[in-house]
């Protein structure tokens, strides 16, 4: 063996013992993350296109065809109309950040309405940005209070956001009615749907009651939605829809060092590989084999509700879609306890709650194992 093939090895033994450092959806254990397990056929196809370069697509002509049927595969999914359009982006947050950069320069306004319960890459956009942030308020069932949003809307609003999937509990705001009132008063809605792009339209077709949150409102202007969270595939893996393709324009800027020759969008080098994985999930699953992936989701979480409900534990409500909220006292020692015994969760911290995510990896033989654990340490802890 040569001292480059040792050197190589070496470095690849290292890298081995980091991963071990790290948890693994794999495991089932991390039971707070709204990422998920890439579908192996991801893994696949990411690895086939590290090479590829977005922001250069004359050399990489077969990539930008994937990323095009990427777009028009969520366009349809999202009910688009034909002048639609839309941008691949890393994820939520670049999502987020690029809709509201859009809506002030289409209105020249800067102020931005948007839930308590927004995601935080908003706190980022008004930092990045110099807008004002105008939060309204949640109402008993934690979605946005209309009748507040109505009386704040000034002649200074930029945009309106609507969140569809909430990070904190999964909840859908009154997107229809938002529309409906942005429409009236001539404001651009952004709806946040990284995290139920890739659930809420599949709830629908199975019959669960959750309101429309797509482009078949005429009211709503843009939507996000993140295909590295339900949509199976691999980080980082995001995408920006807009009603009106010409819209794009307002965000482009000549790019005389590559072959577009302009560039939309925050970033110049953008890589091919989670593209070409999104893509060969959707391929391979389709809108069957996802309805059959939240089917899956939606059995475990009532399965784990009645597990928490019977070991005596409140939640905060009944779930919307594959997100728990369990209250509890002692929050910090429930959590730090639960990694102790290797599970990751997320807690809320203004609602003194325990956030578990039962993502595709998340089995029911997994709450089988997590449930006697959780009662354990909140015993400890004098919870129960």
């Amino acid at each position: 063996m040569t001292t480059k093939d040792t050197k190589y090895l070496s470095i690849l033994d290292e890298l081995i013992e980091k991963q071990k450092g790290d948890y693994s959806f794999q495991s089932g254990k991390i039971l707070g993350s709204m990422c998920t397990q890439a579908h192996p056929i991801a893994k696949k196809a990411y690895t086939m296109f590290l090479e590829t370069n977005l922001g250069d697509p004359d050399l990489f002509p077969g990539t930008k065809e994937i990323e095009e049927k990427v777009i028009a595969f969520q366009k349809d999914l999202m009910h688009a109309p034909s002048s639609s359009d839309g941008l691949v982006v890393s994820g939520g947050t670049e999502g987020n950040i690029t809709a509201i950069w859009l809506a002030t320069q289409l209105t020249g306004k800067n102020e931005i309405m948007i839930p308590e319960s927004a995601h935080f890459s908003f706190q980022k956009i008004a930092s990045m940005m110099k807008v004002k942030l105008t939060p309204i308020s949640l109402t008993q069932d934690f979605v946005i209070n209309l009748k507040e949003l109505e009386k704040k809307i000034s002649p200074d609003t930029a945009a309106v956001v609507g969140i569809a999937g909430s990070t904190e509990l999964g909840t859908i705001d009154p997107i229809p009615q938002l529309a409906q009132l942005c429409e009236k008063r001539d404001v651009f809605l952004h709806v946040d749907a990284a995290f139920g792009g890739f659930i809420i339209p599949f709830l629908k077709e199975m019959g669960y009651d959750v309101p429309s949150f797509d482009f078949s409102l005429s009211g709503v202007s843009s939507i996000s939605l993140d295909a590295h969270k339900m949509g199976y595939a691999a980080i980082p893996m995001g995408t920006l829809l807009v009603r009106e393709g010409k819209w794009l324009d307002r965000i482009t800027v000549k790019s005389l060092c590559t072959s577009t020759y302009h560039q939309t969008g925050l970033l110049g080098t953008r890589s091919g590989g989670p593209v070409a994985a999104s893509y060969a999930v959707f391929k391979y699953l389709g809108k069957t084999g996802y309805q059959k992936v939240v089917r899956q989701c939606m059995d475990v979480t009532m399965y784990t509700v009645e597990q928490i409900k019977e070991i005596g534990l409140p939640l905060i409500q009944d779930p919307v879609m594959n997100v728990i909220a369990i209250r509890l006292e002692h929050l910090d020692d429930i959590v730090n306890g639960l990694a102790e015994e290797g599970w990751k969760v997320n807690k809320i911290e203004r609602l003194s709650a325990l956030r578990l995510v039962l993502m595709p990896q998340i089995k029911k033989k997994t709450i089988d194992e997590f449930i006697p654990v959780l009662k354990k340490i909140c015993q400890q802890v004098g919870v129960l």
